[in-house]
């Protein structure tokens, strides 16, 4: 199978300033996350940024850098950029690789490409693990996504999905084991050909509602076939305490 891997790396975080190049376990965050992209048998890894300093970085390691534009407002923009840059075709699959997910297992980046082979229907395919705990389907940074009997999403959200009208009255029960509650996970495949459609749509209402970029291609009436991930996933790198964890576990 031939996919490419893009990672979007912005050196501005309100929390996190410099965040790809921040140190984990003794490389730069943005090259643990670049040789796990490698290790995902992908056929072209690309480190897609606007920073001349995460350049200089990724260039040290001997990564292949494209340097993209200083007005995309998501990652996605960013790799839309590099697919035209690089001439890729629209039948071209490419895995969206966020650079803060230095703990992403390389197995993922290859089920998600697969997954978007193997099904024609879908205009992207991601990732998702079961939600078992109370606490992270009712948590707002832990999204949530619901799907038919096909495995395509009906609905990305922040809140609890499904709203299970009966046992959440009651605030200190387990969550029911019947519902199939899932948790979604960052991670897309995309064709080249349908990115350059979705970053020339505008944001949608309920994507700006949720801030969940994926909404817009629901909106849209796209489709967006959603896997259990074979394997539970890293940690992603939001915040300083999210950054101590990694650390301690590479350490």
């Amino acid at each position: 199978m031939d996919f490419r891997v893009v990672i979007p790396a912005r050196y501005a975080s309100s929390r996190l300033p410099g965040k790809p190049l921040l140190d984990i376990g003794g490389k730069p965050m943005i090259q643990r996350v670049y040789e796990s992209a490698c290790e995902s048998n992908a056929s072209q890894v690309v480190i897609a940024t606007d920073d001349l300093r995460i350049q200089e970085v990724a260039e040290s390691f001997n990564a292949e850098v494209c340097m993209t534009a200083e007005s995309h407002r998501s990652g996605t923009e960013r790799i839309a950029e590099v697919a035209r840059r690089m001439r890729w075709a629209d039948e071209t699959i490419v895995v969206n690789l966020q650079g803060d997910e230095p703990d992403m297992p390389p197995s993922l980046v290859f089920q998600v490409a697969l997954d978007m082979q193997t099904h024609e229907r879908a205009n992207i395919t991601t990732l998702a693990t079961p939600v078992e705990e109370r606490d992270d389907l009712f948590d707002p940074h832990i999204v949530k996504v619901v799907t038919d009997a096909e495995g395509y999403a009906l609905y990305f959200s922040r809140a609890p999905i499904p709203w299970h009208r009966d046992e959440f009255i009651h605030t200190d029960r387990p969550l029911p084991a019947d519902v199939g509650f899932a948790r979604h996970i960052g991670l897309y495949a995309y064709r080249a050909g349908y990115l350059e459609k979705y970053v020339n749509w505008p944001p949608a209402p309920l994507e700006l509602a949720e801030s969940l970029e994926q909404l817009r291609v629901l909106w849209h009436g796209g489709c967006i076939h959603v896997s259990q991930a074979e394997r539970e996933p890293g940690h992603g790198i939001d915040t300083a305490d999210d950054l101590v964890r990694v650390r301690q576990q590479f350490e």
